[in-house]
């Protein structure tokens, strides 16, 4: 499975942009699909996830209530809608997808990922 991330940027604290993932080279049914983020000097972190079934999503506290993960089969892309960003929302943004027996918040456990975009949210 090939991963691309777009929709990063910059964008003012409260803003609202949409990431998107777009799967190629099978689809990504079979698998978790996850976002997650790293920010300078910081480690890697889980950020949602849907699972492998599509029923489920998962977020971490720090962006529940605020971003929403999303997916569309028929276009093999899953999106990112975030609200309400705060300054500590800078990071660059990953997508990834992982075998259904794989743990959906641990990133060692995804097999694949996209190249990331930067999302800066200035004050």
């Amino acid at each position: 499975v090939q991963l691309q991330a777009s929709g990063g940027g910059l964008v003012q604290a409260g803003g609202s942009p949409t990431l998107s993932c777009a799967a190629s080279g099978r689809s990504f049914n079979p698998y978790h699909m996850g976002w997650f983020r790293q920010a300078p000097g910081k480690e890697r972190e889980f950020v949602a996830g849907f699972s492998w079934t599509g029923f489920s999503t998962y977020y971490a506290d720090s962006v529940k209530g605020r971003f929403t993960i999303s997916r569309d089969n028929a276009m093999n892309t899953v999106y990112l809608q975030m609200n309400k960003l705060k300054p500590e929302d800078t990071a660059v943004y990953y997508c990834a997808a992982a075998p259904r027996t794989s743990t959906l918040r641990v990133d060692l456990t995804y097999d694949y990922w996209g190249q990331g975009t930067q999302v800066t949210v200035s004050s």
